[in-house]
């Protein structure tokens, strides 16, 4: 029996504490903490092991209640509407897996995606319930994600972002920028903005640096090379956005598209194209390179 306390994040489960009250059973306090989950729906949670205790292990349906316990479940979306693309794994070892992720997947569950993530997918797929992602990209960009496959290497991996020790290649359609003098380096400090999702430019000490090259000319549409140092959410749309080129068909930036529906003919023109770092394992230079390419 294996002796490591089970990590909730490594296996994309969600954590309770349960709160005070008079309950006689887990399942009891589960019932009316979530009122929008039917006692149905976790009673065949639990026959599912899908409800463990703070060791990891599947609780009983006559587990007693006790305020304080740790409790770690799985979320679910009934009728999780299928997303219509397909990611493709471009590499696989012991340790790392780099898959080329579509437009419109996201990569972690959140929101109302659960299974219909490139997580699950590899999952499934790899039959490696250890998939970690190193680092994400937006549900609305394309291109190349990491996974650590292997909890005992993972850290190695994990540090080569906050080090900055991996060379990451973006590739962005937006429109001509005659007048601005590129190529050119854009700071700014990115704050949380308005809605809760977006990501705007404010005051203060710049948290953020993109480097913006062109490397096509098509017209009024450029495309672009983008070369971000830091990685703070939304970064590149933000950037070029601020820059007077918004990213071709962003539904976020610079004006929000309320309530836009997916459009998977045309998606946003920004792509994750490659990734070059030395392993910390062997030191050996490693290069990937999407094979996805964007269409004017």
């Amino acid at each position: 029996m294996s002796t490591q306390p089970f990590n909730a994040a490594e296996h994309q489960a969600s954590t309770l504490y349960l709160p005070p009250g008079t309950w006689r059973t887990v399942v009891d306090c589960l019932c009316e903490h979530f009122q929008a989950i039917s006692r149905e729906q976790w009673l065949d949670r639990i026959a599912r092991g899908r409800v463990l205790d703070a060791s990891g292990a599947p609780i009983g349906l006559e587990l007693g209640y006790k305020e304080g316990l740790r409790i770690h479940y799985f979320r679910e979306v009934p009728n999780e509407v299928p997303i219509p693309v397909q990611e493709t794994i471009l590499y696989a070892d012991e340790h790392l897996v780099v898959a080329d992720k579509p437009h419109f997947l996201p990569v972690t569950p959140a929101g109302e995606y659960v299974e219909q993530t490139l997580l699950r997918r590899l999952i499934r797929t790899l039959d490696n319930p250890h998939l970690v992602p190193l680092h994400r990209i937006d549900r609305h960009t394309a291109g190349l994600v990491l996974f650590s496959a292997n909890p005992q290497s993972r850290s190695a991996y994990q540090s080569l972002f906050p080090t900055r020790r991996i060379e990451k290649h973006y590739e962005a359609i937006a429109r001509a920028l005659p007048d601005l003098e590129l190529p050119r380096v854009h700071k700014s400090r990115l704050v949380e903005g308005e809605p809760f999702f977006r990501m705007q430019e404010g005051p203060g000490v710049r948290n953020t640096e993109t480097r913006v090259e062109v490397c096509e000319k098509n017209a009024d549409l450029w495309r672009y090379a983008l070369y971000p140092v830091t990685g703070k959410k939304h970064q590149l749309r933000v950037h070029m956005a601020a820059l007077g080129a918004g990213i071709c068909n962003d539904p976020f930036y610079p004006d929000v598209l309320k309530d836009a529906p997916d459009d998977y003919a045309n998606p946003l023109k920004l792509l994750a194209r490659s990734l070059r770092f030395a392993d910390p394992l062997t030191g050996e230079e490693r290069y990937f390179e999407s094979r996805i390419r964007l269409d004017w």
